[in-house]
C-alpha cells in the first residue's frame, strides 16, 4: 500500500465516502496468498479503522444500513471479513488458520452518534477504566478445532493474545521479561473456564481490579472538569454520583465494590458493611496485594514524543514524490490528558 492516510486516500468528509477499508481488503488477501503460494506460515495483523472517527464507508455501502454512516462502516467491515474467511477456505488452508477478532477498546461515545458507536449497558466509553471502557467481546475461528456457535465466558486481554499465539505455534514465552498474558488456548479449545483476576490501569494507576464477577474500584475518573466544560464527555446521558468523577477521585481505603452480574452497568456499589462485601473484598485484597508484590514495572516506550521517529517515508512514498526528510530530533516527554 503506498501513501499516507491522511494525506493520500480521500475520505469524503460531507459524504464520509472513502475506499480504504477496500484497499485495506485487496492487502490482506493479496498476502494472504502471496504467504500460500509460496507455502509460508504467516501472521496477520488487520487493523481496520473505518469506525474511528472520521467514520466511513465505500460507495456500494454508503446508505445500507439503519445506523447511518457507522452502521455502514460496521457493514463493510463485516462483509471485509467474511472475504477473508472465504478465501482462507478457498485456499483450503482454513483449518489450518486460527483467526481472532476483537476491538483494543469500547466505543468512544465523545463521537457518538454519528462518528461513534454504542456500549449498550456497559458505562461510560473509551479513555475510561469503566466496563464501557475496557469491556469488548471476541470472537475465535478455527473451522475443524474450535466448535461453532460456542459461547465462552472466560476473562482475557488483548494481552494473552502474544502468549496464546505461542501456544499455537508450539513455543515457549521468553523467560528474560515479565510476560501479563497468559494461554488462552484451554478457554477457546477445550471449553475450560480459567480463573484470573483483570487489572485496569489509567497510565501507571491502577484504577480498578476484576475478581470473578466482582469488579472493585480504587481509583475513579471520567475526564477532567476544565474537558466537560468543553462539551468533551466520555459518559454522555449517564452521570452516577460518586462514580463517574471528574475529579481524580481515591477509593483505596474502602473501594467501590459492583457485582458485574447484576448490574453490568456499575450504577449500584454495593454496601460496604454488607456480608457479600466484606467477603468480595477480602478475596480481592490478596489478589491486589499480591499483584503489587510482584510488579515489575515496564521501561516506558509512548512516554517520549520526537516526530523525528515518525514514518516520514513510507514504502511507495518515492512514487507520489512525497518522501519527506525528517526534522531534528526533539525529544520531549508526551502529553496525554486523559
Amino acid at each position: 500500500m503506498i501513501g499516507r492516510y491522511y494525506e493520500d486516500f480521500k475520505i469524503d468528509r460531507k459524504t464520509g465516502e472513502a475506499n480504504l477499508t477496500q484497499i485495506y481488503l485487496q492487502e490482506a488477501l493479496d498476502f494472504i496468498s502471496k504467504q500460500q503460494a509460496s507455502q509460508q506460515p504467516f501472521f496477520l495483523y488487520w487493523a481496520i479503522d473505518a469506525t474511528h472517527a472520521p467514520v466511513y464507508a465505500s460507495k456500494q455501502f454508503l446508505g445500507t444500513s439503519q445506523r447511518g454512516l457507522y452502521g455502514d462502516a460496521v457493514r463493510e467491515i463485516d462483509d471485509s471479513i467474511g472475504k477473508i474467511l472465504k478465501h482462507l477456505q478457498k485456499l483450503g488452508i482454513s483449518e489450518n488458520t486460527f483467526v481472532f477478532f476483537t476491538s483494543d477498546n469500547g466505543a468512544a461515545l465523545i463521537s457518538a452518534p454519528k462518528q461513534g458507536g454504542s456500549n449498550g449497558r456497559f458505562l461510560c466509553g473509551k479513555q475510561t477504566t469503566f466496563e464501557g471502557g475496557m469491556r469488548e467481546p471476541a470472537i475465535a475461528w478455527w473451522p475443524g478445532h474450535i466448535p461453532a456457535g460456542g459461547v465462552s465466558h472466560q476473562l482475557g486481554s488483548v494481552m494473552d493474545l502474544f502468549t496464546t499465539s505461542l501456544s499455537l505455534a508450539g513455543l515457549q514465552p521468553p523467560s528474560d521479561r515479565q510476560i501479563d498474558g497468559i494461554d488462552l488456548l484451554p478457554a477457546i479449545l477445550q471449553g475450560k473456564l480459567i480463573d484470573r483476576p483483570i487489572f485496569y490501569y489509567r497510565g501507571n494507576e491502577m484504577m480498578a481490579v476484576r475478581v470473578g464477577l466482582y469488579k472493585a474500584h480504587y481509583w475513579t475518573w471520567s475526564n477532567s472538569w476544565e474537558e466537560y466544560s468543553k462539551g468533551i464527555d466520555f459518559c454522555p446521558g449517564q452521570n452516577v454520583s460518586g462514580v463517574t468523577t471528574h475529579t481524580l477521585e481515591e477509593h483505596t481505603t474502602l473501594p467501590l465494590l459492583f457485582h458485574l452480574g447484576m448490574d453490568p452497568g456499575e450504577k449500584y456499589p454495593l454496601s460496604f458493611p454488607s456480608d457479600e462485601y466484606q467477603r468480595a473484598m477480602e478475596r480481592i485484597s490478596v489478589v491486589v496485594q499480591q499483584h503489587k508484590a510482584t510488579m515489575v514495572p515496564g521501561e516506558p516506550q509512548l512516554n517520549v514524543c520526537d516526530k523525528a521517529v515518525m514514518n516520514w517515508s513510507p514504502p511507495g512514498c518515492e512514487k507520489l514524490g512525497k518522501c519527506l526528510k525528517p526534522p531534528k530530533s526533539d525529544p520531549e516527554k508526551c502529553f496525554w490528558p486523559h
